[in-house]
Parts: structure tokens; C-alpha cells; sequence
């Protein structure tokens, strides 16, 4: 059985803007890691692990 909590962040906007940002920073190193895998496997070369 999986158990489901529901919950609602409530913030600022000085937080809203801190969160926003986090998620993009975020979003921009993933996208940047997938290049270089992109990158090394079109190379020939294995996926990069840890």
C-alpha cells in the first residue's frame, strides 16, 4: 500500500523568488550533465557514472 501526504508550501515572495531560482539552477545542471553524456557516448564513449 503506498501512503500519499498532500502538502501546500506557503511563502513570501522573497521565498517564492529563492525557490524559483533554486529550480532553475537546478534545471540548467541537469541539462548541462545530459550535454556531457550526450557529448562522451556520440564520442564512442560509455555513459559517465558516478
Amino acid at each position: 500500500m503506498v501512503k500519499v501526504i498532500k502538502v501546500m508550501l506557503v511563502s513570501y515572495n522573497v521565498q517564492n523568488t529563492k525557490m524559483f531560482q533554486y529550480a532553475g539552477v537546478a534545471r540548467f545542471d541537469y541539462y548541462w550533465a545530459l550535454a556531457k553524456e550526450k557529448e562522451n557516448y556520440g564520442k564512442g564513449g560509455r555513459l559517465i557514472s558516478d
